[in-house]
């Protein structure tokens, strides 16, 4: 494998194109569900699984991605991620019903967990350490603010203006273009001690997660069935075996080690909470305006694109605050908390003057807090396993999103949607402060 060099910026450009088209993917049915689910004809559980199938395969396959990619190479498996991105977005296009639509997604969060664990690992080679990676960091978190703005406006557009299909079509035509880009313009990257590939790690890992998102997603529809109450059960399960078989492996998929190191602790623990509190709540949050107060796709889309533009320039923007970046963290999860508080009534009533400052505020909070988790993935693991630290640290986000969006779904589902959507609220603003808390304390005793 290589060893790092001036990184041109190319590098950086293509690689951090890699979060932007995943999270324009992730994003794209949270404001055209209604929709989708009518032309494929959605049961009951039909929707669950529009939203949810992209989280399971993304979140089932990320630490297992990223072992690949440092012990195999990164642009390969960005390539291959990519390309597999391209497909699975054509068979969603393409889908009759729900139930290749939903896998087609699942296929999709597969590809798009090679994606973000290899080009996040590619940009931590190219910038080994100093304020060039703070600023590498930086553009590559301002993506997912990005691709989050990026994917309600062409799933709104493209549902006024042709059909919800087309925005997959897109999709696809954009992936295999970054597959072809990536091909040409990054160098190959990886350990230079490759360890043996970790079957049972691999396996008892993927299949605990797995259980543990299918059973939050089909929770959505009742917490007390059987299906439900198996599936949590298969995942402590496997998730304890996995804990059993890597502690006593020499080359684990997953250094259990790590978790003694306040940067990683910080870092897993803080895209744990983002994907729970902000992730889960903001992606929920287009459900209940248009249920609420009967805005179109697209009007949501704007909307919601208030916050991701503002997470996109802050991120940004990260490297002129001169604050450590545990420190940044918890600046951006306090400032999310706050901005939340904006967004206790919009079940209500839709007052857009404190809506728009709360997405303004906690748009503010997610751009630093990209920028601060996305660096604090890389710097807290050996420069040589890069890629295993994007996974961990996605992986933790993405079953966060699973479990936050499902909370939320159970709350207002349960208190109806004024007084729900303010319990679900208040809940996640109480959720991010106390995390904002903890990742100062946290840190500070490392």
């Amino acid at each position: 494998m290589t060893e790092p060099t001036t990184a041109p910026a190319r590098t950086l450009a293509v690689a951090s194109s890699a979060p932007l088209l995943v999270l324009t993917c992730f994003t794209l049915p949270m404001v055209t569900l209604p929709q989708i689910s009518r032309s494929l004809g959605a049961g009951p559980t039909g929707p669950v699984w529009i939203l949810g199938s992209i989280a399971l395969g993304l979140s089932s396959l990320l630490l297992v991605a990223g072992g690949l990619a440092d012990d195999y190479g990164r642009r390969r498996v960005l390539v291959a991620g990519t390309g597999v991105l391209a497909a699975a977005s054509v068979a969603a296009a393409l889908s009759a019903n729900v139930a290749v639509f939903v896998a087609a997604r699942l296929v999709q969060g597969g590809a798009s967990a090679a994606m973000l664990a290899a080009s996040l690992g590619i940009v931590g080679h190219a910038y080994p350490a100093g304020p060039e990676r703070v600023r590498a960091t930086g553009r590559y978190g301002a993506m997912i603010g990005l691709g989050t703005l990026a994917g309600p406006l062409v799933a709104g557009l493209g549902a006024s203006v042709v059909s919800w299909r087309a925005t997959y079509w897109l999709m696809g035509l954009c992936a295999l273009l970054l597959a072809l880009a990536s091909a040409r313009v990054l160098e190959e990257s990886g350990s230079a001690a490759p360890r043996r590939f970790d079957l049972p790690g691999v396996v008892l890992l993927s299949l605990g997660v797995a259980a543990l998102v299918a059973g939050v997603t089909e929770g959505r529809t009742g917490w007390s069935r059987p299906v439900v109450l198996g599936a949590f059960v298969l995942a402590a399960v496997l998730i304890a075996a996995f804990v059993a078989v890597e502690r006593r492996r020499p080359e684990p998929l997953l250094d259990l080690r790590l978790f003694g190191r306040p940067e990683f602790l910080v870092a897993t623990g803080g895209a744990l909470v983002v994907g729970a509190a902000v992730v889960g709540l903001l992606g929920y949050l287009p459900t209940v305006l248009e249920a609420a107060h009967g805005l179109t796709p697209l009007e949501t889309g704007l909307l919601l694109g208030v916050w991701a533009a503002v997470s996109f320039v802050s991120s940004l923007l990260t490297r002129h605050v001169r604050l450590g970046t545990a420190t940044r963290l918890a600046l951006g999860l306090g400032l999310s908390a706050a901005g939340f508080t904006g967004l206790v009534a919009t079940g209500a009533s839709l007052s857009l003057p404190p809506v728009v400052a709360g997405l303004v505020v906690s748009g503010v909070g997610s751009g630093l807090i990209n920028s601060s988790i996305t660096h604090l993935a890389i710097e807290s693991v050996p420069a040589h396993r890069v890629s295993m630290g994007s996974g961990a640290n996605n992986t933790a986000r993405y079953v966060g999103s699973s479990l936050g969006a499902a909370g939320v779904a159970a709350v207002v589902g349960g208190f109806g949607l004024a007084q729900g959507t303010a319990i679900a609220v208040a809940a996640c603003a109480t959720l991010t402060a106390v995390a904002a808390l903890a990742a100062l304390l946290v840190r500070s005793q490392g």
